[in-house]
């Protein structure tokens, strides 16, 4: 009674403790859900003079900057701002997203101006194309821009390689779609489309000698003083004058969830991802009834995977990094004094560095990330995969199979081939013996047939087989 006692309140516990893993999960679902759906934070809604809204377009331009722009855009609307300035770095990005902030760029109510800053900052490629849709164009000293040309890539390779006839078409979609509104801002196209037939690249003196862009100025301040008073004419036609005197300048920021997203697409963090959702897999597939690794696993390994649609990719990485497994658990089951660990380490290291590479990205998974994310690795999983192996050899705790080898004692004498009672493990069992055993001495369990077990003087070897 005691034994079952102490069963069925470990049972409690255990089931009490899973029920309040899996209500803890359920919050942080909960509370992901509202941190997704958070709104922008906007600019302040009473403002005394003329407002000037700030964004900030920063890094590779992939659809979490575009959301940003397109609900700046947006806000901006909804409270009548003077301006929209937006402050470009970028060596390009995804053509998609490029054509969604443009096409929002060109629809918006509000004139836009496109700042390419600081001193050595870029608008290259895609950021090439955002520049010369906005309604004002600038750059400040020490900048460039150009380089457009369409690049194709699959798996991380990059360039890949096109006949001339498909490369033929795809520059000449660019250059329409170019053309399609630098004609209409007053720029120079032929120049312009120089940038994507032959991957041009300008200073900012050279793109304004070229009418590509309308001013050079150091700061934001200097281009909103400049940009005062002056009339320009919208892509619809229309002219509007700025009035820009003593105007309010507001960041638009990104919202919780775009940082949060813009935080996981980078290479340090996507590898991060990517490694504890394998090992929070791998943990609940050799330790079953964890639970908490597996769902946390899942999580992350979701995560890696939204992040593989906006970075570049080597397959060769990933090939990599699988093998580093495969050697991890061959490590485990054929112990080769380290080789095996060693080659898994060395597999999964290079796997990272290799995993991302692309000219659009300043650079993949950086060194540190790479050696403190591999070392972990290799030791959890040779350790999980060793202790899944040793399991299958204890003896089972429960059940028939526990009975098997326990000592007990002969209550009376037993009869070779007859039927007597032993106490094994507290408890009284119907017993028989190949051997006659004396009343008090001790048995040996050899085996379990329903509620009998036979039995045998415990001095006596248990037989190979049976």
């Amino acid at each position: 009674m005691s034994e079952g006692f102490h069963e069925r309140k470990r049972s409690f516990y255990a089931k009490r403790c899973e029920f309040l893993v899996v209500s803890s999960l359920l919050c942080v679902v909960c509370a992901g859900v509202v941190f997704f759906l958070m709104p922008s934070a906007a600019a302040d809604e009473h403002s005394s003079g003329p407002l000037v809204l700030e964004l900030r377009l920063d890094g590779v331009v992939d659809p979490i900057l575009a959301t940003y722009i397109d609900e700046g855009l947006a806000d901006a609307a909804n409270r009548h701002a003077a301006l929209v300035l937006i402050t470009m770095d970028t060596p390009g990005g995804l053509s998609s997203s490029m054509q969604d902030m443009i096409q929002h760029i060109l629809a918006s109510s509000v004139p836009v101006a496109v700042y390419v800053s600081p001193t050595g900052g870029r608008g290259a490629s895609a950021g090439f194309y955002i520049l010369l849709s906005a309604d004002i164009a600038a750059m400040a000293p020490g900048t460039h821009t150009g380089s457009a040309t369409p690049v194709m890539a699959i798996g991380g390779f990059l360039p890949m390689q096109i006949d001339d006839a498909f490369r033929k078409k795809i520059n000449a979609d660019a250059t329409a779609f170019l053309r399609s509104f630098t004609e209409r801002r007053g720029r120079n196209p032929a120049l312009a489309e120089k940038a994507i037939t032959e991957g041009s690249a300008y200073t900012e003196k050279e793109a304004l000698e070229g009418k590509m862009i309308d001013l050079i100025v150091s700061s934001p301040d200097e281009l909103v003083r400049q940009l005062d008073g002056r009339t320009i004419k919208r892509f619809d036609g229309t002219e509007a004058k700025l009035s820009l005197k003593n105007a309010a300048r507001t960041p638009f920021e990104l919202s919780a969830r775009q940082k949060f997203l813009a935080r996981i697409v980078e290479p340090d963090v996507f590898f991060v991802l990517l490694i504890l959702g394998v090992l929070g897999v791998y943990t609940e597939f050799t330790h079953p009834g964890v639970i908490a690794p597996g769902v946390i696993g899942g999580i992350c390994l979701i995560l890696a995977l939204y992040a593989m649609n906006f970075l570049p990719i080597n397959l060769a990485g990933v090939f990599l990094i699988l093998l580093a497994l495969a050697f991890f658990i061959l490590e485990a089951k054929a112990p080769s004094h380290g080789i095996l660990a060693l080659g898994g380490v060395v597999s999964m290291f290079l796997g990272a560095i290799f995993l991302i590479r692309s000219p659009l990205t300043p650079g993949g998974v950086s060194f540190g990330v790479a050696l403190a994310g591999t070392l972990p690795f290799a030791v959890l999983a040779v350790v999980l995969m060793r202790l899944v192996l040793r399991s299958r050899k204890w003896k089972s705790a429960t059940g028939k199979e526990e009975l098997i080898g326990a000592h007990g004692v002969a209550l009376a004498q037993l009869t070779a081939g007859a039927e007597g009672m032993v106490r094994v493990h507290g408890e009284l069992w119907q017993a028989e013996s190949s051997k006659p055993v004396n009343q008090g001495e001790a048995v040996r369990v050899l085996r379990v047939e329903g509620l009998k077990l036979y039995v045998e003087r415990a001095e006596v070897a248990v037989p190979a087989a049976k």
